[in-house]
């Protein structure tokens, strides 16, 4: 059971450490683009933060869920019998 357990514990922090990498990563890009994106049309500033806005309240919606889900393998692991 204490294998299960650890085994859990090492997965959880994979997934939480690979997911804030990759937002982060991914949201560098986008914030990178976006300013480049103005730079070079500062008339559609409106639409282009608009669209950045949408994209990172999608990402924070989906890192929430992972939370859930890994509170969910924390305490109701379905391997521990």
């Amino acid at each position: 059971m204490e294998a299960i357990l650890s085994t859990t514990v090492s997965a959880i922090g994979w997934m939480l450490g690979l997911a804030f990498l990759g937002v982060g990563i991914g949201l560098g890009i986008l914030g990178s683009k976006a300013a480049e994106a103005i730079g070079r049309n500062p008339e559609t500033k409106s639409d282009v933060i608009q669209a950045v806005m949408t994209v990172a309240v999608v990402l924070t919606v989906l890192l929430l869920l992972l939370f859930a889900f890994v509170f969910l393998l924390i305490y109701f692991n379905p391997m521990v019998v």
